[in-house]
Protein backbone atom coordinates (compact mmCIF):
# COMPACT_ATOMS: atom_id res chain seq x y z
CA UNK A 1 0.00 0.00 0.00
CA UNK A 2 1.49 4.01 -0.68
CA UNK A 3 1.66 6.56 1.34
CA UNK A 4 -0.99 8.21 -1.14
CA UNK A 5 -3.49 4.89 -0.55
CA UNK A 6 -2.84 4.79 3.23
CA UNK A 7 -3.84 8.62 2.90
CA UNK A 8 -6.84 8.77 1.54
CA UNK A 9 -8.27 5.52 3.41
CA UNK A 10 -7.35 7.59 6.91
CA UNK A 11 -9.25 10.26 5.16
CA UNK A 12 -12.22 8.75 4.19
CA UNK A 13 -12.44 7.05 7.75
CA UNK A 14 -11.99 10.56 9.34
CA UNK A 15 -14.33 12.60 6.89
CA UNK A 16 -18.19 13.76 7.93
CA UNK A 17 -19.65 11.95 6.03
CA UNK A 18 -18.50 8.84 6.89
CA UNK A 19 -19.36 9.11 9.74
CA UNK A 20 -22.60 10.10 9.60
CA UNK A 21 -23.21 7.52 7.15
CA UNK A 22 -22.31 5.17 9.84
CA UNK A 23 -24.87 7.10 12.30
CA UNK A 24 -27.28 6.39 10.00
CA UNK A 25 -26.53 2.85 8.59
CA UNK A 26 -25.23 1.22 12.07
CA UNK A 27 -27.49 3.26 14.74
CA UNK A 28 -26.21 0.41 17.49
CA UNK A 29 -22.52 0.82 17.71
CA UNK A 30 -22.50 4.74 18.39
CA UNK A 31 -25.97 4.06 20.44
CA UNK A 32 -24.27 1.11 22.75
CA UNK A 33 -21.11 3.63 23.21
CA UNK A 34 -23.08 6.32 24.35
CA UNK A 35 -25.20 3.96 26.82
CA UNK A 36 -22.14 2.89 27.98
CA UNK A 37 -20.53 5.95 28.72
CA UNK A 38 -23.26 7.54 30.77
CA UNK A 39 -23.92 4.11 32.77
CA UNK A 40 -19.89 4.83 33.61
CA UNK A 41 -20.80 9.05 34.43
CA UNK A 42 -23.16 7.08 37.04
CA UNK A 43 -20.80 5.44 38.77
CA UNK A 44 -18.40 8.11 38.23
CA UNK A 45 -20.94 10.57 39.99
CA UNK A 46 -22.08 8.38 42.60
CA UNK A 47 -19.76 5.61 43.86
CA UNK A 48 -21.73 2.13 44.07
CA UNK A 49 -24.71 3.34 42.44
CA UNK A 50 -24.51 1.38 39.30
CA UNK A 51 -25.51 -2.44 40.92
CA UNK A 52 -28.17 -4.92 40.46
CA UNK A 53 -30.95 -3.15 41.88
CA UNK A 54 -29.98 -0.32 40.00
CA UNK A 55 -29.96 -2.04 36.77
CA UNK A 56 -33.46 -3.74 37.76
CA UNK A 57 -34.85 -0.01 38.18
CA UNK A 58 -33.31 1.21 35.02
CA UNK A 59 -34.66 -1.55 32.81
CA UNK A 60 -37.98 -1.48 34.93
CA UNK A 61 -38.68 2.27 33.71
CA UNK A 62 -37.36 1.79 30.30
CA UNK A 63 -39.87 -0.79 29.20
CA UNK A 64 -42.40 1.65 29.28
CA UNK A 65 -40.71 4.49 27.45
CA UNK A 66 -39.52 1.82 24.85
CA UNK A 67 -43.31 0.58 24.53
CA UNK A 68 -44.43 4.12 24.09
CA UNK A 69 -41.18 4.48 21.35
CA UNK A 70 -42.91 1.87 19.70
CA UNK A 71 -45.51 3.70 18.21
CA UNK A 72 -43.48 6.22 17.61
CA UNK A 73 -40.78 4.62 15.20
CA UNK A 74 -43.88 2.67 13.69
CA UNK A 75 -45.69 6.07 12.91
CA UNK A 76 -42.59 8.03 12.04
CA UNK A 77 -41.23 5.28 9.56
CA UNK A 78 -44.96 6.58 7.72
CA UNK A 79 -43.53 10.25 7.64
CA UNK A 80 -45.94 10.82 10.89
CA UNK A 81 -46.31 11.02 14.37
CA UNK A 82 -48.40 9.73 17.24
CA UNK A 83 -49.45 12.87 19.98
CA UNK A 84 -51.88 10.80 21.46
CA UNK A 85 -49.93 8.33 22.84
CA UNK A 86 -50.03 9.93 26.73
CA UNK A 87 -52.95 10.44 26.64
CA UNK A 88 -54.60 6.99 25.49
CA UNK A 89 -51.92 5.37 27.40
CA UNK A 90 -52.99 7.19 30.87
CA UNK A 91 -56.67 6.70 30.05
CA UNK A 92 -56.05 3.34 29.62
CA UNK A 93 -54.14 2.75 33.26
CA UNK A 94 -56.85 5.06 35.01
CA UNK A 95 -60.13 3.03 33.15
CA UNK A 96 -58.84 -0.38 34.48
CA UNK A 97 -58.18 1.15 37.89
CA UNK A 98 -61.74 2.01 38.07
CA UNK A 99 -62.78 -1.93 37.01
CA UNK A 100 -61.64 -2.96 40.03
CA UNK A 101 -64.57 -3.31 42.32
CA UNK A 102 -67.23 -3.36 39.55
CA UNK A 103 -68.50 -6.71 37.68
CA UNK A 104 -65.94 -8.57 35.20
CA UNK A 105 -63.44 -6.51 37.85
CA UNK A 106 -59.84 -5.90 36.02
CA UNK A 107 -59.56 -8.22 33.07
CA UNK A 108 -63.00 -6.32 31.98
CA UNK A 109 -60.99 -3.18 32.99
CA UNK A 110 -58.22 -4.28 30.55
CA UNK A 111 -60.17 -5.48 27.47
CA UNK A 112 -62.69 -2.08 28.07
CA UNK A 113 -59.28 -0.06 28.14
CA UNK A 114 -57.33 -1.55 25.15
CA UNK A 115 -60.38 -1.18 22.75
CA UNK A 116 -60.91 2.12 23.65
CA UNK A 117 -57.55 2.36 23.06
CA UNK A 118 -57.70 0.55 20.08
CA UNK A 119 -60.70 2.66 18.83
CA UNK A 120 -59.24 5.77 19.25
CA UNK A 121 -56.12 4.71 17.28
CA UNK A 122 -58.88 3.63 14.75
CA UNK A 123 -59.88 7.17 14.27
CA UNK A 124 -56.74 8.90 14.19
CA UNK A 125 -56.04 6.53 11.43
CA UNK A 126 -59.19 7.06 9.64
CA UNK A 127 -58.34 10.98 10.03
CA UNK A 128 -55.18 10.26 8.47
CA UNK A 129 -55.13 7.41 6.00
CA UNK A 130 -58.58 8.10 4.36
CA UNK A 131 -59.31 11.75 4.73
CA UNK A 132 -54.99 12.83 4.68
CA UNK A 133 -55.33 15.43 7.60
CA UNK A 134 -51.68 15.59 8.70
CA UNK A 135 -50.72 12.87 11.66
CA UNK A 136 -49.52 16.13 14.26
CA UNK A 137 -52.71 17.44 14.06
CA UNK A 138 -55.05 14.23 14.00
CA UNK A 139 -53.31 12.80 17.05
CA UNK A 140 -53.05 15.80 19.02
CA UNK A 141 -56.91 16.61 18.50
CA UNK A 142 -57.48 12.53 19.29
CA UNK A 143 -55.49 13.03 22.29
CA UNK A 144 -57.36 16.01 23.59
CA UNK A 145 -60.78 14.57 22.79
CA UNK A 146 -59.41 10.81 24.78
CA UNK A 147 -58.35 13.15 27.56
CA UNK A 148 -61.85 14.54 27.80
CA UNK A 149 -63.59 11.32 27.63
CA UNK A 150 -61.35 10.37 30.34
CA UNK A 151 -62.19 12.68 32.92
CA UNK A 152 -66.27 12.73 32.05
CA UNK A 153 -65.40 8.65 33.21
CA UNK A 154 -63.88 10.10 36.16
CA UNK A 155 -66.91 12.04 37.11
CA UNK A 156 -69.39 9.11 36.17
CA UNK A 157 -67.30 6.85 38.29
CA UNK A 158 -66.91 9.32 40.90
CA UNK A 159 -63.19 7.22 41.58
CA UNK A 160 -59.88 8.85 41.59
CA UNK A 161 -58.37 5.78 39.92
CA UNK A 162 -56.39 5.39 43.09
CA UNK A 163 -56.85 1.72 43.24
CA UNK A 164 -54.56 -0.02 40.99
CA UNK A 165 -55.16 -3.97 40.99
CA UNK A 166 -52.56 -6.09 42.63
CA UNK A 167 -51.98 -8.15 38.97
CA UNK A 168 -51.24 -4.96 37.54
CA UNK A 169 -48.84 -4.02 40.13
CA UNK A 170 -47.17 -7.04 40.04
CA UNK A 171 -46.35 -6.58 36.42
CA UNK A 172 -45.01 -3.53 36.65
CA UNK A 173 -43.47 -3.23 39.99
CA UNK A 174 -42.48 -7.00 40.84
CA UNK A 175 -38.97 -9.01 40.19
CA UNK A 176 -38.41 -12.11 39.36
CA UNK A 177 -34.79 -12.84 40.57
CA UNK A 178 -32.99 -9.28 39.16
CA UNK A 179 -35.31 -9.05 36.15
CA UNK A 180 -38.22 -6.60 37.07
CA UNK A 181 -41.64 -8.24 35.79
CA UNK A 182 -42.56 -6.09 32.91
CA UNK A 183 -39.59 -7.83 30.93
CA UNK A 184 -42.94 -10.04 30.37
CA UNK A 185 -44.70 -7.42 28.78
CA UNK A 186 -41.96 -5.78 26.80
CA UNK A 187 -40.38 -8.67 25.63
CA UNK A 188 -43.37 -10.31 24.00
CA UNK A 189 -43.85 -6.84 22.62
CA UNK A 190 -40.49 -5.81 21.01
CA UNK A 191 -40.16 -9.59 19.42
CA UNK A 192 -43.49 -8.60 17.42
CA UNK A 193 -42.47 -5.51 16.45
CA UNK A 194 -39.11 -6.55 15.50
CA UNK A 195 -40.70 -9.24 13.32
CA UNK A 196 -43.26 -7.13 12.25
CA UNK A 197 -40.42 -4.55 10.38
CA UNK A 198 -37.92 -6.95 9.23
CA UNK A 199 -40.02 -10.01 8.51
CA UNK A 200 -43.56 -9.02 7.15
CA UNK A 201 -44.83 -7.47 4.08
CA UNK A 202 -46.70 -5.22 6.28
CA UNK A 203 -43.35 -3.57 7.49
CA UNK A 204 -41.89 -3.49 4.23
CA UNK A 205 -45.60 -0.98 3.13
CA UNK A 206 -44.38 1.08 6.10
CA UNK A 207 -40.76 1.69 5.10
CA UNK A 208 -42.71 2.13 1.53
CA UNK A 209 -45.11 4.88 2.42
CA UNK A 210 -42.61 6.95 4.03
CA UNK A 211 -39.39 6.54 1.60
CA UNK A 212 -41.52 7.59 -1.32
CA UNK A 213 -45.73 7.65 -1.27
CA UNK A 214 -46.40 8.24 -4.60
CA UNK A 215 -44.00 5.15 -5.31
CA UNK A 216 -45.82 2.97 -3.39
CA UNK A 217 -48.98 4.04 -4.52
CA UNK A 218 -47.97 3.23 -7.77
CA UNK A 219 -46.78 -0.34 -7.36
CA UNK A 220 -50.20 -1.36 -5.73
CA UNK A 221 -49.84 -0.91 -1.81
CA UNK A 222 -53.13 0.49 -0.47
CA UNK A 223 -51.52 3.32 1.98
CA UNK A 224 -54.72 4.13 3.79
CA UNK A 225 -55.42 0.68 5.11
CA UNK A 226 -51.85 0.79 5.66
CA UNK A 227 -51.99 3.95 8.03
CA UNK A 228 -55.67 2.80 9.46
CA UNK A 229 -53.98 -0.44 11.02
CA UNK A 230 -50.74 1.23 11.83
CA UNK A 231 -52.38 3.79 14.25
CA UNK A 232 -55.04 1.22 15.77
CA UNK A 233 -51.92 -0.59 16.32
CA UNK A 234 -50.25 2.67 18.19
CA UNK A 235 -53.07 3.04 20.02
CA UNK A 236 -52.91 -0.34 21.54
CA UNK A 237 -48.96 -0.26 21.93
CA UNK A 238 -50.04 3.00 24.22
CA UNK A 239 -52.70 1.08 26.39
CA UNK A 240 -50.28 -1.52 26.86
CA UNK A 241 -47.76 1.06 27.85
CA UNK A 242 -50.24 2.87 30.09
CA UNK A 243 -51.07 -0.33 32.23
CA UNK A 244 -47.70 -0.85 32.93
CA UNK A 245 -46.51 1.88 33.86
CA UNK A 246 -49.88 2.18 36.37
CA UNK A 247 -48.62 -1.20 37.88
CA UNK A 248 -45.27 0.84 38.25
CA UNK A 249 -46.19 3.82 39.99
CA UNK A 250 -49.07 2.19 41.85
CA UNK A 251 -51.40 4.83 41.00
CA UNK A 252 -54.05 5.96 38.19
CA UNK A 253 -54.40 9.30 36.70
CA UNK A 254 -55.96 10.51 33.06
CA UNK A 255 -51.92 12.28 33.05
CA UNK A 256 -50.01 9.81 34.51
CA UNK A 257 -47.92 9.21 31.23
CA UNK A 258 -48.26 12.48 29.61
CA UNK A 259 -44.69 13.49 30.66
CA UNK A 260 -43.50 10.44 28.20
CA UNK A 261 -44.66 11.90 25.17
CA UNK A 262 -41.49 14.04 24.43
CA UNK A 263 -38.74 11.15 25.72
CA UNK A 264 -41.14 8.89 23.46
CA UNK A 265 -40.77 10.84 20.04
CA UNK A 266 -36.42 11.39 20.92
CA UNK A 267 -36.41 7.77 21.95
CA UNK A 268 -36.67 6.73 18.29
CA UNK A 269 -34.75 9.37 16.51
CA UNK A 270 -32.05 9.18 18.83
CA UNK A 271 -32.57 5.43 17.91
CA UNK A 272 -32.19 6.67 14.30
CA UNK A 273 -35.53 6.60 13.10
CA UNK A 274 -36.21 9.19 10.57
CA UNK A 275 -38.56 12.03 11.36
CA UNK A 276 -39.32 12.41 7.16
CA UNK A 277 -39.72 8.39 7.01
CA UNK A 278 -38.90 5.86 5.73
CA UNK A 279 -35.56 5.10 7.73
CA UNK A 280 -35.08 3.27 11.17
CA UNK A 281 -35.74 0.30 13.18
CA UNK A 282 -37.00 -0.63 16.72
CA UNK A 283 -33.70 -2.14 18.02
CA UNK A 284 -32.14 1.15 17.77
CA UNK A 285 -35.02 2.74 19.81
CA UNK A 286 -34.74 0.37 22.21
CA UNK A 287 -31.11 1.02 23.26
CA UNK A 288 -32.48 5.06 22.93
CA UNK A 289 -35.11 4.38 25.63
CA UNK A 290 -32.22 2.88 27.62
CA UNK A 291 -29.84 5.45 27.27
CA UNK A 292 -33.35 8.44 28.16
CA UNK A 293 -33.56 6.74 31.51
CA UNK A 294 -29.88 6.32 32.04
CA UNK A 295 -29.44 10.33 31.16
CA UNK A 296 -32.73 10.75 34.11
CA UNK A 297 -30.76 8.98 36.44
CA UNK A 298 -27.45 10.87 35.74
CA UNK A 299 -29.57 14.36 36.41
CA UNK A 300 -31.06 12.97 39.50
CA UNK A 301 -27.82 12.82 40.98
CA UNK A 302 -26.51 16.34 39.93
CA UNK A 303 -29.43 18.73 39.74
CA UNK A 304 -33.00 19.39 42.32
CA UNK A 305 -35.98 17.93 40.53
CA UNK A 306 -36.80 21.54 38.85
CA UNK A 307 -33.53 22.35 37.39
CA UNK A 308 -33.67 18.70 36.41
CA UNK A 309 -36.75 18.48 34.22
CA UNK A 310 -35.32 21.72 32.36
CA UNK A 311 -31.78 20.42 31.56
CA UNK A 312 -33.32 17.27 30.99
CA UNK A 313 -35.96 18.55 28.40
CA UNK A 314 -32.94 20.87 26.72
CA UNK A 315 -30.49 17.82 26.65
CA UNK A 316 -33.01 15.77 25.00
CA UNK A 317 -33.82 18.55 22.29
CA UNK A 318 -30.46 19.16 21.56
CA UNK A 319 -29.49 15.27 21.11
CA UNK A 320 -32.59 14.58 19.06
CA UNK A 321 -32.03 17.66 16.73
CA UNK A 322 -28.25 16.66 16.65
CA UNK A 323 -29.15 12.84 15.81
CA UNK A 324 -31.64 13.34 13.19
CA UNK A 325 -29.41 16.42 11.11
CA UNK A 326 -26.24 14.12 11.35
CA UNK A 327 -28.41 11.24 10.52
CA UNK A 328 -30.38 12.97 7.39
CA UNK A 329 -29.93 12.35 3.98
CA UNK A 330 -28.24 14.74 1.73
Amino acid sequence: MTAATSTVGRNRWLSASTWRNLLRDYPLVPLTILLVLLVVLADILQPGLVNPGWVTSAVRQAAVLGILAGCQTLTMLTGGIDLSVGFVASMAGFVTATFVHQPGGWPMGIAVSLGAAALAGLVSGIGVGIFRVHPLIVTLGMGLVVFGFANVWQLQSVQTGSGVPIEIRTIGSGTLGALPNDLLVFVPVAIVLLLLLKRTGYGRMLYAIGDNPIAARLSGVRSWQVLVVLYALSGVLAGIAGLVQSGLSNTASVTLVQPYLLPSVAAAVIGGTSILGGRGGYSGTIVGALILTVLASVLSIVLPEPWRQVVFGSIVVLVAATYARLTAES
